[in-house]
């Protein structure tokens, strides 16, 4: 007996077989990161992100920078030579100034804000121009930790409530311009100085405080030589899931979705970790003797905020998007 398969049913046989050889392809994902393998992003990603994709993808981190030089993934991504990476504001708006306004004091309020901000459609020209003009998808935000103000002088010598009394202290900063900007609009006058000296500053009282996350605080033993710390909360960090378009076009509409939601599910993951550290750290700080408190952080915003507004750094800043952001906010 004789079967003739007509051109449509051909047609329709050779789509499945190709479906079926999209879905049962195995992609490999090389991830380049400068964090270390116990940085929580990492941790979140090998244990959330790889696991979720296994089906159809084998995920390859390469920690502190082996891989990629740090500041170099995003190229490439762009040239083909990576597939994923960890992305900070900072990085983008080397390529998009206007990706500098999430790098900036005050716009970011919390984590679950940061959520709220990069799922908002005021999201979406940013993200647009990242995929049509570097080739990268930014697929989830990973919160990183926010920056407090860590004086040695304690709270009945200086108890900041709002930027008017952060006024002659000498705060260390990093020596960037913007970290410098950042430094005076809190109210402090900046000082820039290596990391590597800041123990030794805040010992002999050179600098009167210094400003990071409390990881650093503890990591770095700050908390040995200062009294108290304000949770003014200046800047919220955070990094960006960055995927190659490239790559995202070969999968089919289910690996796509199965990406996202585990991009997004390793980030939540991170991110509860990383606010439950910061609690536990809080209360460590406090067992060793310092004082923590937050200020007026509406006075610190709305001054802060203002300082920017009237300087270049805000040139580049669409109109109308720090407004639609704070309204995301409290």
């Amino acid at each position: 007996m004789t079967f003739t398969l007509t051109s449509s049913a051909l047609a329709l046989i050779t789509t499945a077989l190709l479906a079926g050889a999209a879905s049962a392809q195995n992609v490999t994902l090389r991830m380049s990161t400068p964090a270390s393998e116990t940085d929580q992003r990492s941790v979140a990603l090998a244990e959330v992100f790889a696991p979720a994709v296994a089906e159809f993808a084998t995920y390859q981190p390469h920690y502190n920078a082996s891989l990629i030089a740090q500041n170099s993934e995003l190229e490439a991504i762009a040239s083909g030579d990576l597939e994923m990476s960890i992305a900070s504001a900072q990085e983008l708006a080397q390529f998009f100034p206007e990706f500098s306004i999430f790098a900036t004091g005050y716009v970011h309020q919390s984590a679950a804000h940061q959520v709220a901000v990069f799922t908002d459609a005021l999201m979406d020209p940013f993200k647009q121009k990242v995929e049509d003009e570097l080739g990268i998808k930014l697929l989830a935000v990973m919160y990183l930790g926010k920056r407090h103000v860590n004086l040695r002088q304690c709270k009945d010598e200086v108890d900041v409530q709002t930027p008017a009394d952060l006024a002659g202290i000498n705060l260390r900063m990093p020596g960037t311009d913007a970290w410098q900007f950042l430094g005076q609009a809190l109210g402090a006058n900046p000082t820039p100085m290596a990391f590597t000296e800041v123990y030794t500053a805040l010992q002999t009282g050179s600098v009167d405080g210094q400003d990071n996350p409390l990881p650093t605080v503890v990591d770095a033993k700050f908390f040995e030589v200062t009294c108290q710390i304000a949770l003014t909360s200046h800047l919220v960090d955070l990094n960006y899931v960055a995927f190659s378009k490239a790559v995202w076009d070969g999968l089919s509409e289910e690996q796509q979705a199965t990406v996202k939601k585990a991009a997004e599910d390793a980030a939540e993951s991170g991110r509860q970790a990383q606010l439950q550290k910061e609690v536990d750290l809080g209360a460590f700080l406090g067992e060793n003797g310092l004082t923590l408190y937050e200020p007026d952080l509406a006075a610190f915003r709305s001054h802060v905020q203002a300082q920017y507004k009237d300087s270049e750094f805000a040139a580049s800043w669409p109109e109308g998007v720090l407004e639609k952001i704070n309204a995301l906010g409290d």
